[in-house]
């Protein structure tokens, strides 16, 4: 797979947006194993941009691997200084499923009201409704009540 090419515009976005990452993965003096390969992919699912330290190796090996590590993940290489690695790449869009036993949420009404006097802006008012509240024809909000209980059924439920 090619890696991502960046303008330098964006390149120095990400370079900017990285300055306070702390590395999430290290390659050590066994090289770019794939064990590294999987965490750094795992991570940039997860974050999209990283940091990558590399314990081992001369400029042009730290080099080497970045451009690796670019090409086998798709990513775009940003940056390379010292011994950090700086790699950016998409993060999925998030698949969202929906719970069937989740009850709605919150509603927000907008409530109009009339001005009193004639050639007044109307009064706008946005209500927030809950599960358990209903909007009168008023305006208002009310709150749902408790049902009563029948005294004789709930006699006959406990001698039952």
């Amino acid at each position: 797979m090619p890696a991502l090419t960046l303008t330098p515009a964006e390149r120095a976005a990400h370079r900017g947006a990285a300055h306070h990452l702390e590395p999430v993965a290290m390659i050590g003096a066994g090289g770019l194993t794939e064990a590294v390969v999987a965490e750094v992919d795992a991570a940039l699912k997860a974050h999209g941009l990283i940091k990558v330290r590399v314990l081992e190796g001369d400029r042009a090996q730290r080099e080497a691997w970045l451009q690796e590590l670019a090409e086998r993940l798709d990513a775009a290489a940003v940056q390379h200084i010292g011994k950090l690695l700086v790699l950016w790449r998409p993060k999925p869009a998030a698949e969202k499923t929906p719970n069937p036993q989740r009850k709605p949420g919150p509603r927000e009404y907008k409530i109009v009201k009339p001005a009193k006097q004639p050639g007044r802006r109307p009064e706008i008012k946005t209500v927030r409704v809950l599960g358990n509240q209903r909007l009168t024809a008023g305006g208002l909000v009310k709150k749902a009540k408790k049902r009563q209980k029948s005294a004789k059924k709930a006699a006959a439920a406990a001698s039952a």
